[in-house]
């Protein structure tokens, strides 16, 4: 049962529904964290991923100018929980880097981001696993475990790092479930550590999630086990299988297609898992726009359809 209601003009919609499904969402300006909620709510959204400050720069404002207390009071009245929040690591660490200090700085950030969302009340943090920027995948795999057991010695919350699954794209690692197992393997609290299954990722490294999803989760259930996802990426490709480079699109105007995402998004073996939109702002004449409502609500009623801003899109291809 669903109804209407409206915070600052702006209007939402309350109520249960069938998956936990948004966005990325900003954190920003004064209102940062409850901005993100707000925002997240304007989309209709049931789940929310957000950066804890640019994903390009160490700046970070202090917990305390996060207005949690005001986010988590509006999270209760439209029933969203640390399990719907998802905090994506930024770009700038890279655990497998072979340099010292580069690798220690990593080390001494991520640990410091677990704090902050922790603080959040948000119940996992999104990382890219690393790339070997030349020293070769397997001392690649041990710096990043080995920097991950220092992250856990560092910090005890209940935050859990979730591990990306990649595209391949440069030197980069988790380009396949093998890579991201033997991460798994190596680190010594690794009950801290599930998965985010990026589609968009998975599609460009090889894996065929648009035409056999249910073969790809068998394969990852082998090798790592499927109940170490713990939030998917819902994205379409630019790119064709295997092509290595991960370029997001929107909904059903990729390689993967609405109807194979769509499947992914109502699985019955991930109904509870959140799914999070990475898909790009729609770019026209009046400016920019966030295609997410659109999105987010084709999912809902598991139909394609091409309406509002979407259809600037439809223009175009």
């Amino acid at each position: 049962m669903y109804h209407e209601t409206s915070i600052d003009g702006i209007k939402f919609i309350k109520g249960d529904y069938m998956i936990r499904i948004g966005s990325h969402v900003s954190m920003n300006g004064n209102d940062m964290f409850l901005g993100s909620i707000k925002e997240a709510l304007s989309y209709e959204a049931t789940a929310l991923m957000v950066y804890t400050g640019a994903p390009q720069n160490t700046r970070r404002k202090a917990i305390d100018k996060l207005r949690i207390e005001e986010a988590h009071e509006l999270m209760a009245e439209h029933n969203l929980t640390g399990e719907d929040v998802v905090v994506h690591a930024p770009y700038i660490m890279n655990l497998a880097n072979p340099d010292d200090e580069k690798h220690q700085f990593a080390i001494d950030f991520l640990s410091e981001e677990i704090r902050r969302s922790g603080a959040m009340g948000a119940k996992q943090i999104v990382l890219h696993p690393g790339a070997h920027v030349g020293t070769g995948v397997e001392a690649a795999i041990k710096r990043i475990a080995s920097g991950l057991n220092k992250v856990f010695e560092n910090v005890d919350n209940d935050v859990k790092i979730a591990l990306e699954t990649m595209a391949g794209k440069g030197t980069e690692i988790g380009r396949n479930f093998e890579e991201i197992a033997q991460i798994i393997e190596l680190v010594e609290q690794n009950e801290r550590l599930t998965v985010c299954f990026d589609t968009c990722h998975t599609h460009d490294a090889g894996y065929n999630v648009k035409e056999d999803f249910d073969w790809v989760i068998e394969e990852f259930d082998r090798i790592i086990g499927k109940e170490r996802i713990s939030v998917f990426h819902i994205n379409d490709s630019k790119n064709p299988i295997g092509a290595h480079k991960y370029q997001h699109v929107n909904i059903g105007f990729g390689y993967i297609g609405f109807d194979a995402l769509n499947y992914i998004v109502h699985h019955p073996d991930f109904t509870h898992i959140p799914k999070i939109l990475e898909t790009p702002f729609i770019k026209t004449e009046e400016g920019k726009f966030a295609p997410y409502k659109e999105e987010i609500k084709n999912f809902r009623d598991q139909t394609f359809n091409i309406h509002g801003i979407l259809e600037e899109l439809t223009e175009e291809a």
